[in-house]
């Protein structure tokens, strides 16, 4: 069992930046990815980012590659997104996410945070 509690969104002007925590409790030794998602009003849940738990591998999507960067703290309980450079785009609920596999499909994620808001506003 694993819980997710994710943080940090807020609202901020374009341009500016954010960092985005998820704490996980529990046993989460078993999932190997984590991973970032994001859902605005009326469209679908998106992949942002995600990283390898043991080998520190990433992937991001296109729409923030290069402006954003996950990262884990050193006990791996921890993930990060820092969002620079933000877009009104940009503008969601983020949610953080573990799983045994590392993909981009949201389905392939057994735990999810209870989503953060982010907020960019031109």
């Amino acid at each position: 069992q694993v819980q997710l509690v994710d943080s940090g969104g807020d609202s901020v002007e374009a341009g500016g930046s954010l960092r985005l925590s998820c704490a996980a409790s529990g046993d989460p030794s078993r999932n190997l990815c984590m991973a970032w998602f994001r859902q605005g009003p009326g469209k679908e849940r998106e992949w942002v980012a995600r990283i390898h738990r043991l080998t520190g591998k990433v992937n991001y999507a296109d729409s923030v590659k290069g402006r954003f960067t996950i990262s884990l703290s050193q006990d791996k309980n921890t993930m990060f997104l820092q969002m620079n450079s933000l877009k009104p785009e940009d503008s969601s609920m983020y949610y953080c996410a573990a799983g045994r596999g590392c993909y981009s499909d949201q389905r392939e994620y057994a735990y999810w945070g209870q989503g953060t808001q982010v907020t960019i506003s031109a």
